[in-house]
């Protein structure tokens, strides 16, 4: 079954969390699929090269790829409680890295497991999230004469306006998922007394529709 929607960050975000003098960095980035996620882990390895450790999890959005490290930390202590956290918030297409900067005592298993979470939670709160819908791209063309007024109606009403372009006429790109189509075709034919009628053209994934 293809998935019409999914949660992911807001924003990229970042937290640093303290546990015993250790520093506990995590980044969090928007990414569109695996090799962008571990370029990411990368970028930052060189940014912050005195840390110890860059442990690292991944999920992207068709459910194909869940991916963790823990970068020279004992086994399970890193990478999978980073990646439960991300599974937990319901979050995908976003990669976690967490850079960690040696403050001299040990922390134990159990230590390292809660300030791994911990570090990831902290960067989920920053970062927020949002819904991610697949849209089917519907071409709508109008009169300039009509376009302002049709255009502020559809927005108003919770219809997306991907883009607009004016030439000869005006071309309007909506964003509507496949549920709301009967409301947007009734839509037009209230507004525009029927004459107008639109062309799906393409589909994309677009931010949340609404809130």
């Amino acid at each position: 079954m293809v998935m019409s929607s999914y949660l992911t960050i807001a924003r990229d975000g970042e937290a640093e969390i303290e546990v015993k003098r250790s520093r506990f960095l995590c980044t969090l980035e928007r990414v569109d699929g695996e090799a962008e996620a571990r370029a990411a882990v990368e970028q930052l390895r060189k940014v912050h090269w005195d840390a110890r450790h860059h442990c690292s999890a991944f999920r992207i959005h068709d459910g194909t790829v869940e991916r963790s490290s823990d970068d020279g930390e004992p086994a399970g202590t890193a990478g999978a409680p980073m990646l439960e956290v991300l599974r937990g918030a319901g979050v995908s297409d976003v990669v976690a890295v967490v850079t960690r900067w040696f403050g001299g005592t040990l922390l134990g298993a159990g230590g390292l497991v809660r300030a791994y979470g911990d570090a990831v939670r902290a960067a989920l709160d920053e970062a927020g999230t949002l819904r991610r819908s697949l849209v089917r791209e519907h071409l709508l063309a109008l009169d300039h004469a009509d376009a302002g007024r049709i255009e502020s109606e559809l927005r108003s009403r919770g219809i997306a306006v991907l883009d607009t372009t004016y030439a000869a006429g005006v071309r309007l790109t909506l964003g509507v998922t496949p549920a709301d189509e009967p409301r947007l075709a009734a839509l037009l034919a209230e507004l525009t007394g029927g004459t107008a009628e639109t062309q799906v053209v393409g589909e994309r994934w677009v931010d949340s529709l609404t809130p």
